[in-house]
């Protein structure tokens, strides 16, 4: 049944919507009630903590992604349009100052 519950909440999903504290607090309660060996209880949080960490990697990732393909099909312009954009005009502006003084 251990076992079952620690590969029950190596799994992501569950993992990423904890809070770390609630995790490392569950781990805590079950070392606490004798239902895990202290040795075992540290090892345990140690791979929740691994584990957490690598899930809320992936979670900002996929949110990140999200959100840019979101703002793509919004067509909502980012900072690094923005950024494009700037360097496009500072460009254009060289080029006719530069076109301007030929002439003159």
């Amino acid at each position: 049944m251990l076992e079952f519950f620690k590969k029950s909440m190596l799994t992501g999903v569950g993992l990423a919507l904890k809070t770390w504290d609630e995790v490392e607090a569950l781990g805590k309660e079950l070392e606490e009630k004798g239902q895990m060996p202290q040795e075992e209880a540290k090892k345990f949080i140690t791979e929740l903590r691994k584990k957490y960490e690598e899930t809320q990697a992936k979670l900002e990732q996929r949110v990140e992604k999200s959100v840019k393909e979101f703002l793509k099909k919004a067509d909502i312009v980012t900072s690094e349009d923005l950024k494009g954009l700037k360097k496009e005009i500072r460009e254009l502006k060289k080029l006719i100052s530069s076109g301007a003084s030929t002439e003159a």
